[in-house]
């Protein structure tokens, strides 16, 4: 069976297809795509998805799968809209006082 390997940053874009026998896993596919040596990755690091949804190195493949290697978050999402909201110049009232004391 042929599936597509994906490895995809910011500034990198990286696909390989590679042929597999049946009851192959994403463990299997990963290996012989090379993608993680290619790119100096740890496999153990990576988490891994099947078109997108999340699935673990075991997982068995189908004929035509997408393969996508995912690294971890940088930032949780949660912790970093709250970083960027305590950050914000001025809150919504400092900016109406602000208005006001212009004119």
């Amino acid at each position: 069976m042929k599936v597509s390997v994906v490895w995809a940053t910011p500034l990198i874009q990286d696909v390989v297809s590679v042929e597999l026998p049946e009851g192959a896993t994403i463990a299997d596919a990963v290996a012989r795509s090379g993608l993680a040596a290619h790119h100096g990755l740890v496999p153990a690091a990576l988490g891994f998805a099947i078109f997108g949804v999340r699935a673990g190195a075991d997982a068995p493949l189908a004929e035509g799968d997408r393969v996508e290697l995912t690294r971890a978050l940088l930032a949780d999402a949660k912790a970093a809209r709250a970083q960027r909201a305590r950050g914000s110049p001025l809150a919504k009232s400092e900016r109406r006082t602000k208005r006001r004391n212009r004119r």
